[in-house]
């Protein structure tokens, strides 16, 4: 892998963390005047719609000839059908908290994920620090006076699966890459997400008499603001960076770049909210910086030019040489 590449890389995948991060304080912004079915299908409308734009007038080429596009529709049960479906109903059962720790471990599963399908490769030093930024996550939310109530079961297995599911997506994107790009792969999950969410949305209303009430928070003017952020930034640019960070880095590297969002919501919520940072606060946030660049210093050195890399060492998938 080309360093320019490899660099470019690094820094959408920190770019995906900090719009990731600010994500939270829109999502609350949101929630003020809809439920989270109805924000999830309009910030999902504004991303497939502003997405389609640039392939219409034919900026950007789409091309599923040739290709196993029921593949890309698998990705985006996913995500982002299965991880927001699954989040939505667990935190109707259990708190936000619970679900940022649990969230937090989301890099162990891809980790575990990857070396099982993608025979990706982590040495003790990668293992150790992607393990160091999940401590730093969990610290965090513990010193808070936050933990995990065992007594929400329901609500903790579907946090649980949404991780899986994200996590799933992650080492399948890193496969698909290979034959799309991350343009294609983001067209199809956004619009079917959408439409997974349109049909959740409108059979809720349906049930509960409600139908009338869908389009009234767009007469709010901060519900547009978030949605904006949201469908634009959080869902339809994250979506492109992490495709395009999978196409060029493995996905257990990738994954742990997830819980700088929480570093991210800390400074948020100083900088916005007023909110007091303390020692704890720093404490874990240099946990999983370091936890981060551990995860992705540590891997094996590539040989020098011209030298072929030993199989299986490499960390990287063998069929993208």
């Amino acid at each position: 892998m080309k360093t320019t590449g490899l660099r470019l890389a690094y820094i959408c995948a920190v770019l995906n963390a900090v719009i990731i991060g600010f994500s939270f304080l829109f999502t609350k912004q949101a929630l003020e005047s809809a439920d989270p079915l109805d924000t999830l299908m309009f910030r999902f409308l504004l991303s497939a719609v502003v997405m389609s734009v640039p392939a219409a007038i034919g900026w950007v080429k789409l091309d599923y000839s040739n290709k196993r596009i029921k593949d890309v529709l698998l990705l985006a049960v996913f995500y982002p059908v299965a991880f927001f479906a699954f989040q939505a109903f667990g935190l109707v059962h259990a708190g936000s908290a619970e679900g940022g720790i649990l969230y937090a471990f989301t890099p162990v599963i891809t980790m575990l994920l990857a070396s099982w399908f993608l025979k990706e490769r982590t040495n003790a030093k990668q293992k150790l620090s992607i393990f160091l930024s999940v401590f730093g996550v969990v610290f965090v939310f513990v010193m808070n006076g936050r933990s995990i109530d065992v007594s929400n079961m329901n609500g903790l297995l579907l946090l649980f699966l949404s991780c899986v599911a994200f996590a799933g997506y992650s080492v399948m994107a890193r496969s698909l890459s290979k034959r799309f790009s991350p343009w294609e792969l983001s067209f199809v999950t956004t619009w079917l997400g959408f439409g997974a969410f349109l049909l959740i949305s409108l059979g809720k209303h349906g049930m509960d008499g409600t139908l009338g009430k869908l389009f009234e928070p767009l007469g709010s003017g901060r519900f547009l603001v978030a949605i904006v952020y949201l469908g634009v930034l959080s869902s339809l640019v994250t979506s492109l960076l992490s495709n395009y960070v999978l196409s060029k880095m493995e996905a257990s590297k990738m994954s742990v770049f997830s819980n700088l969002g929480t570093v991210v919501s800390i400074a948020a919520g100083a900088l916005v909210l007023g909110e007091t940072v303390t020692v704890y606060h720093l404490v874990g946030s240099v946990m999983i910086i370091a936890g981060v660049i551990g995860a992705n210093r540590f891997g094996t050195k590539r040989p020098a030019s011209g030298q072929p890399a030993a199989p299986g060492k490499s960390g990287e998938d063998p069929s993208r040489a």
